[in-house]
């Protein structure tokens, strides 16, 4: 059986938790940010974690064995 490969894709877009759990960027944060409020620009700051209905599918994505 052939090594599993990690999607590119999804490793630039979510990272691993110490415990498991993805975690990844708020979107919306980019560009056109000056009809953004500043409490709405904070609060889409840092990082979230993956709801966990969708945690399955990017763990899989994320496989490095």
């Amino acid at each position: 059986m052939p090594k599993l490969k990690t999607n590119r894709a999804a490793a630039k877009r979510f990272r691993r938790t110490g415990k498991g759990h993805c975690k990844h960027r708020s979107s919306f944060r980019n560009h056109i940010l000056t009809k953004k409020n500043a409490k709405r620009k904070s609060k889409l700051a840092g990082t979230r974690l993956v709801h966990s209905r969708d945690e399955k599918a990017i763990k899989r994505l994320l496989v490095t064995t």
